[in-house]
């Protein structure tokens, strides 16, 4: 899967079958925001947004990023996966 970082459009973005896939983000100090995700009407592979959200996690590891759900469905990935909680700030319980 390769994983764009779209700086201009604060997103990271992937290409499917159906569209363009993307995860929002806004940055603050050494924090990063997941905001949004935006998915074609058609498309329904929710393993594959899974594993979006982990390369994501990867990505954020390489840059010595933490990285604040504000989406619920990005705290619930957190939630199911658990080995990704280092990565979340310090107060933050999901």
């Amino acid at each position: 899967m390769e994983i764009k970082d779209n700086t201009f459009a604060r997103q990271f973005e992937t290409t499917v079958e159906e569209g363009l896939i993307s995860v929002e983000y806004s940055f603050q100090e050494k924090k990063i925001f997941l905001t949004k995700i935006n998915v074609p009407d058609a498309y329904t592979d929710e393993d594959f947004i899974t594993e979006l959200l982990k390369n994501i996690m990867v990505i954020a590891y390489e840059r010595k990023l933490k990285v604040v759900p504000i989406l619920p469905k990005i705290a619930l990935f957190f939630r199911k996966n658990t080995i990704y909680r280092d990565l979340l700030p310090p107060g933050i319980k999901i």
